[in-house]
């Protein structure tokens, strides 16, 4: 890889860095955001429970994937070894079902015809589809 691609390659490492912990720190706010409090407060104690903690790992993990791209963006531009080989396709692979499941789970109903909506599905999509194509960027294409 030439060196001006390493570098826009790390930058993007680096941008995704913070996208993920910008993710997980509004995750840990989501039930405010969504206003899903009065919904939550109707499911069984264990379904709210199971939730709440998937929102607490959802963020550690996370924020564990942005400290180790941003701590080793370089190293995994190059692809230094295979464990960094290994760590961009899992996290790439992570982005790229979640991308997947913006349309393949969710239903159109909870968007279309809602402008505001629809532009947050949209940038779901784009924006978790772009995380998984700079890691697996990153894991792939290291002989380009």
């Amino acid at each position: 890889m030439n060196p001006s691609h390493l570098i826009s390659l790390q930058l993007a490492l680096h941008a995704a860095a913070l996208a993920q912990l910008a993710v997980a720190i509004l995750n840990l706010f989501l039930i405010r955001i969504m206003k899903w409090k009065p919904d939550l407060e109707r499911a069984p104690l264990i379904i709210r429970e199971v939730f709440r903690i998937h929102l607490v790992f959802i963020s550690i993990t996370l924020s564990i994937f942005g400290a180790l791209t941003w701590r080793f963006a370089y190293e995994i531009a190059r692809a230094s070894s295979p464990l960094t080989i290994w760590l961009a396709v899992a996290i790439g692979l992570f982005w790229l079902i979640r991308s997947a499941m913006q349309w393949l789970h969710y239903s159109a109903n909870h968007w279309r015809g809602d402008a505001l909506r629809t532009v947050i599905h949209w940038a779901l999509f784009l924006g978790y589809g772009a995380m998984a194509t700079v890691y697996l960027a990153a894991a792939f294409l290291r002989n380009a």
